[in-house]
């Protein structure tokens, strides 16, 4: 039933005639525009895909929700991070759901694939449900992701990273330095030259920011430039074990070597096990990431630590403040990060 409220009757009415815009781009009726958009799966996909290109051709993105009409806001959070199935990110996304516990919102999931372009495309789509906010990952967007984001008027959060000149408030730590510190650590252990194998280095650029800080600190404190082997594929054992059998065939005098995600470094482990080089004795090995295994492996695995659960946590506390009318409060937020020194090194 129609509220008497002549600001909701007006919504209303701004809502159905851009709704018939869209259904009259499409081809198709007003409830077939409604149910497209509400229940997907009861609309061919030949039908949802003219409805997708009439809704981002038209910019329909507000209000799309017909049940919620009389509030601007739906009670879903919006969070896009670009892998399922990196333990980084889970733990965030798990510390976020936690952290919501006993309120009333909801956490509306996305997976950009560590492609800018299909963030852009899923902020598009969350963006259509009104959530009350968005959460990104990382700090590089296309300039149509930036720009719906700031016409959309909701608070919005970055995370796993920092920068002087976030959207709305960003959440994180210093990849750089993360990368710079296992070169102080390396240091101070004795070692000589120094190797690297990173992964999905042409996508994943928090991964190639840690590269860039390990780099530029070695050569800063007196290193040769670190001999390096990247796999194309996500981070995986294998592609660890193979990347070090390579590395160590091109450069048997490696005696340390920095892996971008533990589970690489696992990889590393194996097979300078299995080609008797001792560790840490003759090789010194650092990950990234400190995942459940680095602490039960033989030797146990030396990683830094980023705040992976204190990340998720601090973006909902601050959410929920700014959703209850709080403050902003700081734009940039640092939780830095920490080395943990283990057998490894």
């Amino acid at each position: 039933m129609e509220s008497g409220s002549p600001h909701i009757r007006e919504r209303l009415n701004s809502a159905r005639s851009r709704m018939a815009d869209v259904a009259r781009l499409a081809g198709v009726s007003t409830a077939t525009v409604s149910r497209a958009l509400r229940q997907p799966d009861l609309v061919s996909p030949a039908v949802r895909a003219r409805v997708q290109e009439a809704v981002e051709r038209l910019s329909y993105r507000r209000n799309l929700m017909a049940g919620a009409l009389a509030s601007a806001r739906s009670m879903t959070i919006g969070v896009i991070i670009p892998s399922i199935v990196n333990s980084f990110f889970a733990a965030t996304v798990e510390a976020m759901e936690q952290a919501l516990k006993g309120t009333d919102y909801q956490l509306m999931l996305g997976n950009s694939d560590h492609s800018e372009a299909n963030e852009e495309r899923l902020v598009a789509s969350f963006l259509a449900w009104s959530p009350a906010a968005m959460v990104l990952t990382g700090r590089r967007h296309t300039r149509n992701t930036i720009r719906a984001l700031i016409e959309a008027e909701i608070p919005v959060i970055e995370t796993w990273e920092l920068t002087d000149h976030p959207i709305d408030t960003i959440i994180g730590f210093s990849q750089r330095a993360a990368g710079r510190i296992v070169i102080d650590h390396f240091k101070a252990r004795g070692a000589k030259r120094l190797g690297f194998i990173g992964a999905m280095m042409d996508r994943d650029y928090r991964a190639v920011e840690r590269h860039a800080g390990f780099v530029e600190a070695a050569l800063a404190a007196g290193f040769p430039a670190p001999a390096e082997v990247t796999v194309a594929e996500r981070a995986s054992t294998v592609g660890g074990a193979r990347a070090f059998a390579d590395l160590i065939a091109r450069h048997p005098d490696v005696d340390a070597v920095f892996a971008t995600n533990d589970t690489l470094a696992l990889g590393v482990l194996f097979e300078a096990q299995r080609q008797g080089l001792a560790i840490p004795r003759r090789l010194k090995l650092c990950g990234f990431g400190d995942l459940e295994f680095g602490a039960a492996s033989e030797p146990r695995l030396t990683t830094v630590r980023p705040p992976r659960r204190e990340i998720g946590q601090q973006t909902i506390e601050i959410l929920l403040k700014r959703l209850a009318g709080g403050e902003a409060g700081d734009r940039v937020v640092d939780l830095g990060f920490d080395l943990v020194v283990r057998g490894s090194t």
